[in-house]
């Protein structure tokens, strides 16, 4: 059992009751703590993306420091699940809550990178150069192996030795694009992780 004074008995039941008044009153702590959250991030450029993980293709909100921040260098320094999400209504999995620690990593690639053939080592490219290799890459091998007709004759117009794999975070929109350019180049190997 357990021995409390009257002194003691008074201190407890008072907190209580002031507490329980001033929630009455309209002081909420979570309120209270919410507004301070929301000040914190005042400053901040919200932008809306999809998680870069899995085919889930959950809704986030990132918030970086805007240009007109003193004394800061622009860097994401918040994630959040987004909210008005269809698929994930505010909710991140572990991945998708630790992509702060992913975006701001040192290891992280900033530019493309090629290995030739034989080499142990990876050097840098431009983005324009990335883009350039893989498309002159696509149109020799498509050129080289596109057939237009079977041996009996009939139109085919397809290429067999190219395949696509699609961005699984992509939107269905963006998949439904995708898919139709793959199509007109004539791929029949077509995927997306997504299954859109």
């Amino acid at each position: 059992m357990m021995n409390v004074s009257r002194r003691q008995f008074m201190q407890v039941t008072g907190s209580t009751l002031a507490g329980s008044s001033l929630a009455l009153m309209g002081f909420s702590p979570s309120e209270a703590l919410a507004e301070v959250r929301q000040y914190k991030l005042a400053a901040a450029q919200v932008t809306r993306q999809t998680c870069t993980y899995c085919s889930v293709g959950c809704g986030i909100l990132m918030y970086s420091l805007s240009d007109g921040v003193r004394n800061a260098k622009r860097a994401v320094i918040h994630v959040e699940g987004d909210p008005d999400h269809p698929v994930n209504r505010g909710t991140l999995c572990p991945k998708g809550a630790g992509l702060l620690d992913f975006i701001n990593s040192p290891n992280r690639l900033l530019k493309p990178q090629y290995r030739a053939p034989g080499a142990s080592e990876w050097t840098d490219l431009s983005w324009d150069e990335a883009m350039d290799r893989i498309a002159r890459l696509m149109k020799d091998d498509r050129d080289a192996n596109f057939v237009t007709h079977t041996d009996d004759g009939k139109v085919v117009n397809r290429w067999l030795t190219t395949g696509m794999l699609a961005a699984s975070a992509s939107t269905s929109e963006t998949g439904y694009i995708t898919h139709k350019v793959m199509r007109n180049f004539g791929l029949l190997a077509f995927d997306n992780q997504a299954r859109v």
